[in-house]
């Protein structure tokens, strides 16, 4: 067993991360964290989102990125090669993580561009299923896939294969519904560490308030907290939101249920929801609809003995 850790560590750019994200996928529905939430078109939607990215779109970006390339920047190739591991590591997660702290932050803060995203706060539950889940015109404007066959070419592959192989480890674990920095929380000779880490990647308790439906708790906070690898730039620039707690409940108060086409290929597809942000004639942004919490009337009766 430790021997299979090792080599899924070691592979983590191949085969590695997809036998991860299978073992803690399956732990998560042995705890039953999914419940009645995964239906059909859910499932659709998140193992659409899954396999095409990585199946169709990176290797095709990779393939004429590194076939128009030469053409291109014909002096280009492995001019970085002398660049050292760890720099090479250093510039990449910074670059990298920076750029689409921005693309995300923008997606939610610019009402034409939210719909593109939309898809991936949908999801009514936290889990491995609904990490990938996102539409297919925001994955292929993502600068990273871009980003990372102009830095294999350059000659820093190895660094960039391993930092985005460690990134989408700490985005997974961040999106998972195993709250596995809860005992940071917990155990006060923990804090020291707790404060350290939820300042500077991203960890359960700060990316779950961001999916969560509502910020009427002062836990949930979709508005802030777009960090992805690392919750230092939140920090940095002021959209953090640190409560160390999960809120009740995750997605869009208006959901109701948009097809898995729609929420994967819009504007390509449209929503046959009347009045969703993806139909037709949809909104550009709908508003939140506001939970209201049922009054529970407490009744007083005097019960008077009655002597015959």
């Amino acid at each position: 067993m430790i021997l299979f850790i090792e080599a899924i560590f070691k592979n983590l750019n191949t085969w590695g991360l997809s036998a991860l994200t299978l073992i803690l996928g399956i732990a998560e529905f042995s705890l039953g964290l999914y419940g009645k939430k995964w239906n059909r078109n859910e499932k659709l939607l998140d193992l659409a989102c899954y396999a095409l990215p990585r199946l169709v779109i990176r290797p095709l970006v990779a393939y004429f990125s590194l076939k128009f390339l030469p053409h291109i920047l014909p002096d280009g190739k492995d001019v970085l090669s002398w660049v050292p591991f760890f720099w090479g590591f250093i510039i990449i997660c910074v670059y990298d993580d920076l750029t689409q702290y921005w693309y995300h932050r923008l997606h939610h803060e610019i009402p034409w561009l939210w719909r593109f995203h939309r898809t991936h706060h949908s999801a009514s539950y936290m889990g491995m299923a609904m990490a990938s889940r996102q539409n297919l015109i925001y994955t292929m404007f993502f600068s990273q896939i871009y980003l990372t066959s102009f830095l294999v070419y350059l000659g820093l592959g190895y660094p960039a294969l391993f930092a985005t192989g460690i990134k989408s480890l700490i985005t997974k674990l961040a999106h998972s519904s195993i709250k596995w920095d809860k005992p940071l929380y917990q155990k006060k000779w923990l804090h020291p560490l707790a404060w350290i880490l939820e300042r500077t990647i991203s960890t359960p308790a700060t990316h779950h308030a961001h999916h969560a439906d509502t910020t009427d708790d002062g836990v949930g906070y979709y508005k802030g907290n777009f960090g992805n690898m690392f919750f230092l730039w939140d920090v940095i620039f002021g959209t953090a939101h640190i409560t160390r707690q999960y809120p009740k409940s995750y997605g869009i108060s208006h959901y109701e249920g948009d097809e898995w086409y729609a929420q994967l290929l819009w504007p390509i597809l449209k929503s046959k929801i009347k009045g969703s942000e993806l139909a037709a004639d949809g909104p550009m942004v709908r508003e939140d609809i506001k939970k209201v919490e049922p009054v529970v009337e407490e009744h007083v009766t005097n019960l008077k003995p009655v002597l015959e």
